[in-house]
């Protein structure tokens, strides 16, 4: 390959200059360039051709800087002329140079298409919005920068278009008249749901597509019993095209959801069926397809389309003869019956014969829906049949080892066969992972053994007979030792859910490439897995030794150019190679070349002797035996050879440079580089199916590498085919495996939807063989990364890094508050690491193109941020452990350090009342602004109830938009009110000097017991009741509770603003005054540092704590009286649900087990976020409204579940402070109270009068005053 590569700037992709000027100019033009690049003078007409297509192709790419160029027309003009210019140049420089002259005129051909898009895009957008609006709310449709940009691929990350707008309806009834108009418009239709595809499948091929985002239909019914047949009333249960599948599956239980792909977290019902969608459960109740009782449809006309299976087998479709659908299209303008018919289907239609799954043949004999991808309609729901779930489950859990993968294999079908010929036990789950997977997430091995498993097998066995359950899973076991493995069975629901976690995190695979993969799911009938797998094993073999020839070739041109400097009279040379004090260097160079020939005339032998006799390569192989007909491969497999660099090639050269540390550095870096290049083929597989994801993780900044792989897709392509298999099972085809589909399935496939669709509205291109796939691409974090001088210089180099590994599986949907679709606010941590890539990629540009930075780019970033409640939920679930929440603290304090942070009056204000410490600054500003600021905003409540702004229905779901919905959002649930004094004032222990500490004893129980209590701002200066039951509850033990000496904050609310320098400050200061305060308390024997608010717990949890309170954790209010065995006897008359705050304190037991430990009394979860976030909701009253919005609808349901165990009031409990606000703002639309668990506990202790008692306790003799 030439090393002109990338000459193209601001070229950040997969692609090289070729493909930018296929697309943007002409394969010709490619060819004419390469002529033209050996007549170079001076290069000046090339540089400036190649900014124009750097400027055209990261425009082209990036909606924010499209967006932004729209947006300011002096901008554009700008580059106008630029390009004007530079193409004027072009043509001067071609000189009657016919090749030239007709790259000049493709140029200016281009150019003129590019200023045309900007001459005619708000136009477009205009008369598409009026059109849409017609049928759907304007603010469903979307032309913004981060819609667009998260919506432009899957998980893929292959791009190739973006899309021309996104549409987020209401209902599915709105998409008959939406489809009809975007067929008026001369544009096509995407359906998406969660955009968890595996291939391309929804990524947009031209401009004119428009995106229909599902996710708003999501509604689940309950399982009903309905009659199928011959089978009788079976449990059904039917959902909406944006239903989550796990949540289904949860609304299905006791029954079982056969249809769990491994994405079942975030894809959804209507891409499940569109992709006849797979799983663990495939194995024993088959795919999608098999499972569905019904679908409903909108067809390419705008009609409807139901269909129905007739007399559903409860099995396999190909299991049957004959399969029978009714199918009925009705009329979305009136509701007519427009057409009826009786679809009879071969059940070997649906799969080649031997296989468990194949999603390959598309036309399915004019089935429409189901496995078409979004190519002929658009599915809104579905009907599932459930299946009774056993009695008994067991995991077994088998490791293989040894260097003979086929043992694994053979173990592998055999456990199988075994298993399906057991009575009474049954396979509900069967997957395998192979050592790179085993490597890659970490797996910790169950075996006693020293090495690390070659393969590891998870397999759920189930029946109704625990006995055979358990003999089975020891045959099992028993199968796994014969083939040099061992078996481990999990029994309880915890330990099996353990074993089957690892399963989870297959996607960390690809972490060590920035997120790129190339993953394969190719069907393998079973008997033929070790010929496959053998295959495999062979290629990763053969791309292993052609990387170590790759890098000793390297290593040998470093030599020789090392050595002709060395021969240059040139002083700086000789410093740097030590030349002055080893003038024996050159000899040494020799001695290293020759380490390499030898090392690579043996390897190029090896490499094309794989598949021949071992014999032919006896002269290599030395003392290691062999059989008289066995391959060289076979040998390296069993482990008998090893090839290794490093033994043969990296020690005898450093050897040999022994002390020149220059050199030795050199050939360690050129080493790692080359490496990093090398392409290594992963498989794991739903074993009882035959279905092999194989994966193939790829630099996507290293060109050749990325053809590689392309090239080790095909052959694993054609071997699956070869061996009786096909090329998907599951993923679909999408755009990447369309060109290596059967030719007669793809006929097929094509002549179904010339009837279905013949004017291609639906995914326009898709499963088609004429579509030019060549021209996709992948963004590189790696290329980004290059400009590292830039990145430095915009502070964008950590922000980079810590997003770039992102996955896009999605994992952090479900646990994302800012994700909340019905809301038009879908803001998860993968839909903003896209859009923040986007962003950091316009910032490079605009960096360096000397027009400087766009505010509107600064303004996306704020969206981004402004979109995070810093919950740090996401990391948890994340495969390779991003913590958006600490990347938005990142983005705020760049911002910040820009001077481009949001002014925001109110949250300057609240934050400016935490961190102050003078005791009349607190009273005055606590009275001022917090006291009467509630009070005017609840006033301002009343008025807006009044006049009609606030409603039943949460503003969140009306689609109010811009400062209207900023105002609603704002007073629509009144602020609370709050306690007349801080808790230090109601105790009387305010004080302006620093240095006296307060400490509260009961002197009837004098002890040396004490506590440091660390009230925050929260429990002390707003919610002073709950500071006040935690030092009433401590008070009660008997411990000497200290406390700061005056008002504290943790420094967590300025971290989290982005004000890093005011967190560090603030936490330096407190550490110096807790030691302070231990050396003056040092007779006292401190057991524990209790907190009552979670964010107090996570900031103090930095402080390293264990070296000033050596021997007293940090342990929140809660479980510390957990500990000391507090207990109410009898709790009646109430009910209670609680909220987990997103900051729990509770990092031991949670809130539902301190609740029925301390209050004796069984809680509901009322999950999500309530919506206050610290400041969010008042610096963000929109995105706030939104949160609290979905938290109604869970209270509504937690409300609901008590209700069914009694009609007790019901109060709903929390232990954080800012939630307690929050909360309580719920109170008049839910109608129920809530309350802080330790002053519920106090109550319920010692009566609704507990604080004006304990304060008369305190007050007589319990202050005890130390001086520092």
């Amino acid at each position: 390959m030439s090393e002109h590569i990338r000459e193209i700037p601001y070229n950040y992709t997969s692609y090289s200059d070729r493909e930018i000027v296929k697309r943007f100019l002409s394969e010709s033009s490619w060819d004419d360039l390469n002529v033209l690049r050996s007549q170079r003078k001076t290069g000046s007409s090339a540089r400036m051709l190649f900014e124009i297509l750097g400027d055209v192709w990261v425009i082209e790419r990036n909606i924010f800087l499209k967006n932004d160029l729209l947006k300011h027309p002096k901008r554009l003009k700008k580059i106008r002329q630029q390009h004007e210019i530079r193409l004027a140049r072009i043509k001067q420089g071609a000189q009657d140079n016919p090749r030239a002259t007709r790259v000049a005129c493709c140029t200016e051909r281009m150019l003129q298409v590019f200023n045309d898009w900007f001459e005619e895009e708000p136009k477009k957008r205009k008369r598409a919005k009026k059109a849409l609006a017609k049928h759907t709310h304007p603010n469903n449709i979307h032309f913004d920068a981060y819609t667009l940009s998260h919506n432009a691929t899957d998980a893929t990350d292959w791009r190739s278009h973006l899309p021309f707008c996104v549409l987020t309806p209401d209902s599915p009834e709105e998409l008959p008249g939406l489809i009809r108009t975007i067929r008026e418009l001369g544009l096509a239709v995407i359906p998406r749901g969660g955009g968890t595809g595996l291939c391309g499948g929804s990524v947009p091929l031209s401009n004119d597509e428009v995106m229909i985002n599902v996710e708003k239909f999501d509604g689940i019914e309950a399982v009903k019993m309905k009659d199928i047949g011959a089978k009788g009333e079976v449990p059904t249960i039917r959902a909406f095209a944006g239903a989550v599948t796990g949540k289904v599956m949860d609304a299905s239980q006791p029954h079982v959801f056969a249809t769990d792909p491994t994405s079942l977290w975030a894809c959804t019902i209507g891409g499940n069926v569109a992709s006849n969608a797979g799983g663990k459960h495939a194995v024993i109740w088959g795919t999608c397809v098999d499972n569905l009782l019904s679908w409903k449809m909108v067809t390419p006309t705008g009609d409807w389309l139901l269909v129905e299976r007739i007399n559903h087998n409860m099995g396999k479709l190909h299991d049957e003869e004959e399969v029978q659908f009714k199918l009925t299209t009705t009329s979305s303008n009136d509701g007519r019956v427009k057409k009826e018919e009786i679809l009879t289907l071969p059940g070997s239609i649906f799969r080649l014969a031997g296989l468990g799954k194949d999603v390959t043949r598309k036309a399915m004999g004019g089935l429409p829906g189901v496995q078409k991808e979004g190519t002929d309609g658009f599915i809104t729901e579905a009907t599932f049949i459930l299946h009774r779930s056993y009695e008994v489950t067991r995991t077994v859990c088998c490791e293989f080892f040894g260097q003979r993968l086929d043992d694994a294999t053979k173990a592998l079908v055999k456990i199988k066969n075994h298993v399906d010929a057991a009575k009474d036990a049954h396979l509900e789950g069967f997957e395998h992972f192979d050592e790179k997977y085993v490597k890659a997430i970490n797996y910790v091995s169950k075996s006693t053994r020293r090495e690390r498993p070659r393969v590891v097998l998870l397999i759920d066995v189930s029946g109704d007979d625990e006995k055979q359950v358990a003999q089975t899973c020891s045959d099992i076991c028993r199968i796994s030792s014969e083939g040099n493995g061992e078996g481990f069975v999990a029994i309880s629901a915890a330990d099996r859910k353990r074993f089957w976690g690892d399963r989870g995190r297959m996607a960390a695979i690809a972490k060590h490439t920035r997120a790129f993969k190339m993953n394969e799911d190719v069907v393998i009938p079973l008997p033929r897995l070790s010929e496959y797998n053998d295959y495999v094993e062979l290629l990763n073999i053969e791309n292993s030794i052609a990387n170590k020839l790759e890098i000793i070739e390297a290593m040998a041109t470093y030599i020789d150019n090392t050595k002709t400097a060395m021969t240059a009279d040139n002083q700086l040379v000789r410093q740097k190679f030590l030349l002055e004090d080893d003038v024996y260097l050159a000899e040494k160079l020799d001695a290293c070349k020759t380490v390499i020939e030898v090392a690579k005339e043996k390897w190029t032998h090896f490499l094309k002797s794989l598949r021949e006799p071992a014999h032919d390569s006896k002269s290599y192989l030395q003392g290691i035996p062999f059989e008289g007909t066995e391959t060289l491969f076979s040998v390296i497999q069993r482990g008998a050879l090893r090839i290794s660099y490093k033994a043969e090639v990296e020690v005898p050269m450093l050897d040999h440079l022994r002390g020149n540390a220059v050199l030795e550095k050199e050939i360690k870096a050129i080493h790692k580089q080359a490496l990093s290049g090398r392409v290594v083929i992963a498989t794991h597989m739903h074993a009882g199916d035959g279905n092999v994801h194989t994966n193939i993780p790829v630099n996507s900044n290293d060109y050749m590498m990325m053809r590689r792989a392309h090239h080790a897709v095909e052959k694993v392509m054609r071997k699956a085919e070869e061996l009786d298999g096909v090329i998907s099972g599951e993923h679909g085809i999408g755009i990447t495996k369309l060109p290596y589909m059967n030719a007669e399935v793809l006929a097929e496939t094509e002549k179904y939807l010339k009837q279905a669709d013949p004017d291609d509205l639906f995914n326009r291109g898709k499963l088609q063989k004429d579509l030019d796939l060549s021209l996709t691409y992948t963004p590189s974090f790696n290329l980004l990364e290059h400009e590292s001088v830039i990145m430095e210089a915009a502070d964008l180099t950590e922000l980079s890094e810590e997003i770039s590994p992102c996955l896009r599986c999605g994992k952090c949907k479900p646990v994302c508050n800012t994700h909340f679709p019905r809301a038009n606010m879908l803001y998860s941590p993968r839909n903003k690491i896209q859009a923040s890539g986007a962003i950091i990629e316009a910032f490079l540009y605009e960096s360096q193109t000397g027009a400087g930075i766009s505010f509107e780019q600064f303004e996306g970033l704020q969206d981004v941020a402004d979109h995070c409640t810093i919950c740090h939920k996401c990391e948890s679930p994340c495969p390779v452990n991003i913590d958006f929440g600490s990347v938005t603290e990142k983005i705020r304090a760049l911002l910040k350090d820009k001077g481009q942070d949001r002014f925001n009056l109110g949250s300057k204000m609240a934050l400016m009342f935490l961190v102050i410490q003078n005791p009349d600054a607190v009273r005055i500003m606590r009275e001022v602004f917090i006291r009467w600021g509630y009070k005017g905003h609840q006033l301002l409540h009343k008025v807006a109830k009044l006049v009609g702004l606030v409603k039943t229905k949460p503003a969140a779901t009306r689609n109010l938009d811009g400062v209207q919905a900023q105002i609603i959002n704002f007073v629509e649930r009144p602020l609370p009110s709050l306690p007349l004094n801080t808790a230090r004032q109601i105790l009387g222990i305010e004080s302006r000097d620093k240095n006296m500490i307060p400490i509260l004893r009961d002197t009837k129980k004098s002890t040396d017991r004490a506590v440091f209590y660390f009230p925050g701002c929260g429990s002390e200066r707003l919610f002073s009741q709950v500071g006040i039951a935690t030092q009433a509850m401590l008070f009660d033990l008997g411990v000497n509770v200290v406390l700061p000496p005056s008002y504290l904050c943790c420094g967590y609310p300025s971290t989290a603003s982005g004000d890093h320098a005011k967190g560090d400050e603030i936490t330096y200061d407190n550490r110096v005054l807790f030691h302070r305060l231990k050396n003056a308390l040092s007779y006292l024997d401190f057991e524990a540092v209790i907190v009552s608010c979670g964010t107090c717990y996570d900031q103090l949890d930095k402080y390293h704590l264990g070296e000033i309170f050596p021997d007293a954790p940090l342990i929140d209010i809660h479980e510390y009286l957990m500990t000391q065995g507090v207990s109410v006897d009898n709790v009646e008359g109430v009910q209670y649900m609680y909220h987990e705050p997103c900051h729990t304190p509770l990092k031991r037991h949670g809130s539902k087990a301190v609740i029925t430990s301390l209050l004796n009394k069984a809680s509901v979860e009322s999950e999500d976020c309530c919506g206050e976030a610290g400041t969010l909701a008042v610096a963000s009253p929109a995105i706030a409204g939104k949160i609290r919005a979905r938290k109604e609808e869970k209270m509504l349901k937690a409300s609901t579940e008590l209700k069914v165990l009694g009609d007790e009031k019901q109060k709903l409990l929390t232990s954080c402070p800012s939630c307690l606000q929050g909360l309580s703002r719920l109170e008049g639309t839910s109608g129920v109270e809530a309350d802080y668990i330790v002053v519920e506990l106090a109550k319920q202790l010692h009566g609704e009068d507990w604080q004006k008692m304990f304060v008369n306790r305190i007050k007589d003799g319990g202050i005890e005053r130390v001086l520092m």
